[in-house]
């Protein structure tokens, strides 16, 4: 039996997500990113491709590392108009029956208390089909226009990651105690008083003494998503993530990065294969080799490659507008997504500005596959038993088209071999994922946090045990 593929969908809600200028092909419709019946109909399009969910990334901020200004980013529309992803939770759900659905928000910029009401009551809305994308940001134009002087240093943010972490799992978890709603007419209880506490937390970056303010959703804490790819992001992943995406250009890298991820992962006393890694990936398929060449160089010709270099510049934090084309990449220390820089500035090839500009112009920075919908299979089968990674984030060049020849294509294709799924089982996102429990597992950090009254007592302790400094 061959190893199940899994596919989610990669998309943002803007338009031109990962191809910058490609929206100006006349078949892509990213333009009606502002309608909701174009999720809708994006959405039942997945759902019959099985695929697990669709992944609608996100930034607070804009691009505007490329010469020094954002006049590239709104040009070229490079992630700039973007509406909130957690608004397509609902109107998603309400078109599909199984369609997994990963919002990013990020720990940088949301208060956990709020964020986590936002998350439970869209969990409930979804029937249990949410789940969260955890990123600390990247952009230094997000954090000034929410009034912080400016963005943490990376490994910083993973600190703050790591708290807001444990708030949130205070709240989902610990809060509410299973069966605390009674919804009891006889007795007129709808809760009991005594099974809802206060978490009180008091950490170093969050104060949140009080209670959840929403009753248990379907999976208490939706499905853990992250994309840390530097080791603090590795590190915090394997703590805590159950899928975990990555933007690896090569097998190689891939390689590298799966066995890294599910080492620590088992290091810290969870099961390595229970995280599924998914690899940022773009598919250009059609009936024949030469047709799907064809289409790839169509979709090419509207590349924009000032729209490239304006996402790169922001992943990166290196301003690619001060370098000719013909300029080799160089490391360069900086506070933005760190494994941009070491994934272009490796040893494997050394590239040119020109070289990195045109790889990124279709699909941003993972590969791009192209073929019949047999070649297509024979390279995603080969990557998995390579690399070990269990699947493919799907970025697309024109939308909705290029999700609709993997639907109509690839998928058929890949079924016949007995190496993608020909449905979804039953239940939550989670039960989808895993064929398990609705809630995160034993093993999972969040389980030391179900019993809030003994978490209170242990941290009061430590608290009395800890020798006061001077500067308190």
């Amino acid at each position: 039996m061959s190893r199940k593929i899994h596919f989610n969908a990669f998309d943002m809600n803007c338009v031109g997500h990962q191809s910058p200028g490609v929206w100006a092909h006349p078949r892509d419709r990213s333009w009606k990113y502002k309608d909701l019946d174009y999720w809708q109909d994006l959405a039942r399009t997945l759902e019959r491709g099985i695929f697990e969910g669709i992944f609608i990334a996100d930034v607070i901020g804009y691009y505007d590392v490329y010469k020094g200004s954002n006049w590239h980013a709104i040009h070229q529309a490079a992630q700039i108009p973007v509406n909130d992803p957690l608004q397509l939770a609902a109107p998603i759900a309400l078109a599909t029956e199984h369609l997994g659905i990963g919002i990013t928000a990020s720990t940088s910029f949301e208060h956990p208390y709020t964020f986590a009401r936002r998350l439970s009551t869209a969990d409930h809305h979804t029937k249990g089909r949410v789940g969260w994308n955890i990123v600390t940001s990247y952009l230094e134009s997000g954090a000034k226009n929410v009034g912080q002087a400016g963005l943490r240093r990376h490994d910083n943010r993973y600190e703050v990651a790591a708290e807001y972490m444990e708030v949130l799992y205070k709240l989902f978890e610990g809060s509410w105690e299973e069966g605390a709603v009674k919804r009891d007419r006889e007795r007129r209880i709808f809760t009991d008083p005594d099974k809802v506490h206060e978490i009180g937390h008091k950490g170093r970056y969050f104060d949140v003494p009080g209670y959840h303010l929403c009753e248990p959703s379907p999976q208490r804490t939706p499905v853990l998503y992250q994309a840390g790819a530097s080791g603090p992001g590795k590190a915090f992943a394997a703590g805590h993530a159950e899928c975990v995406f990555v933007a690896a250009p090569t097998k190689a890298l891939l390689k590298a990065y799966v066995q890294d991820i599910r080492a620590q992962a088992a290091a810290a006393g969870r099961d390595p294969r229970k995280l599924l890694i998914y690899n940022l990936t773009t598919v250009i398929v059609d009936e024949t080799d030469a047709k799907a060449q064809q289409r790839f160089q169509e979709y090419s010709s509207y590349s924009s490659y000032d729209g490239s270099l304006v996402f790169i510049s922001g992943w990166s934090g290196i301003d690619f507008g001060q370098y000719a084309p013909t300029d080799l990449l160089k490391k360069v220390e900086t506070n933005a997504i760190v494994s941009v820089v070491e994934h272009f500035a490796g040893k494997d090839k050394q590239w040119t500005v020109e070289e990195l500009a045109r790889w990124g112009g279709i699909g941003g920075l993972g590969p791009v596959f192209v073929g019949s919908p047999s070649t297509v299979a024979d390279i995603l089968q080969e990557w998995v038993e390579e690399t070990d990674v269990d699947g493919f984030n799907l970025a697309y060049a024109v939308t909705p088209e290029t999700f609709e020849a993997v639907v109509d294509l690839l998928v058929p294709e890949l079924q016949k071999r007995g190496a993608y799924p020909t449905g979804y089982r039953a239940g939550t996102l989670r039960e989808k994922l895993f064929g398990e429990g609705p809630y995160l597992p034993a093993s999972h950090p969040a389980n030391s946090y179900r019993d809030i009254e003994a978490v209170k007592r242990r941290e009061a302790e430590q608290r009395t045990a800890r020798p006061v400094t001077a500067a308190e």
